[in-house]
């Protein structure tokens, strides 16, 4: 049994593509930059920073960090915005009700902090966290472990002993690199295959596959995808 359950938002709680990808279209309009939508989705569960950084690396225009700074304000508000077409994946409210009380719970999302506050109140379901970890606190990005371990300290317990519900590819890795458990869901933009190489302990086709996911958290501690 884990002591506690750590999700992912944009993609795995949340349908949020098409307003994340909207989002930085409408920042970068009336600049000469251009983005496909393929572009955004194939980065999305790492930070809007480095998705700018890389659009502005990819034009080879120099840059300073401030600028990155002044397109993710953007962004965010942006996403604030349109925000009113945002819907919980299927099955996501039910199962966060079904493990409230019995596991902590958290978010580690990339996504920033004014952007989550204001979704978690908007889809009501704020009152389901104990913790809510932000791109704003921490330095690096998923795939790095440092958002899940930062998870972890302030929820009390072992990476071990956290189990982490994610639909990227990138969070995912970072999953693994902190030694926790992994659910990968096909909910967001990886399709079965790219995720599959990258070993999590289980996928599951919709949060809805509720049975599957439970019997994982409060059943053996590892299970094979």
């Amino acid at each position: 049994m884990f002591d506690a359950v750590i999700f992912d938002w944009d993609g795995t709680l949340a349908n949020t593509k098409q307003i994340v990808v909207a989002s930085f279209k409408r920042v970068l309009k009336d600049s000469p930059f251009r983005v496909a939508d393929g572009f955004v989705e194939s980065r999305l569960g790492t930070s809007a920073r480095e998705i700018f950084r890389e659009i502005l690396g990819t034009a080879k225009v120099g840059f300073e960090e401030e600028t990155i700074r002044k397109l993710v304000e953007k962004r965010m508000q942006a996403e604030i915005e349109i925000s009113g077409q945002v819907r919980l994946n299927e099955g996501a409210f039910d199962l966060l009700k079904a493990l409230r009380g019995r596991v902590k719970l958290a978010l580690a999302i990339m996504n920033n902090k004014p952007v989550i506050d204001y979704l978690l109140e908007a889809c009501g379901v704020s009152e389901f966290f104990d913790v809510v970890l932000s791109a704003d606190e921490v330095i690096k990005p998923k795939p790095d472990p440092e958002i899940f371990l930062k998870c972890a300290s302030r929820l009390g317990v072992f990476p071990e002993k956290c189990l982490v519900v994610e639909d990227s590819l990138f969070g995912v890795r970072a999953a693994k690199a902190a030694r926790m458990t992994c659910i990968a869901a096909l909910t967001g933009s990886f399709p079965r295959e790219e995720l599959e190489q990258e070993h999590p302990d289980l996928i599951v086709g919709l949060l809805s596959d509720k049975e599957a996911i439970l019997k994982l958290v409060f059943g053996k501690s590892r299970q094979s995808s």
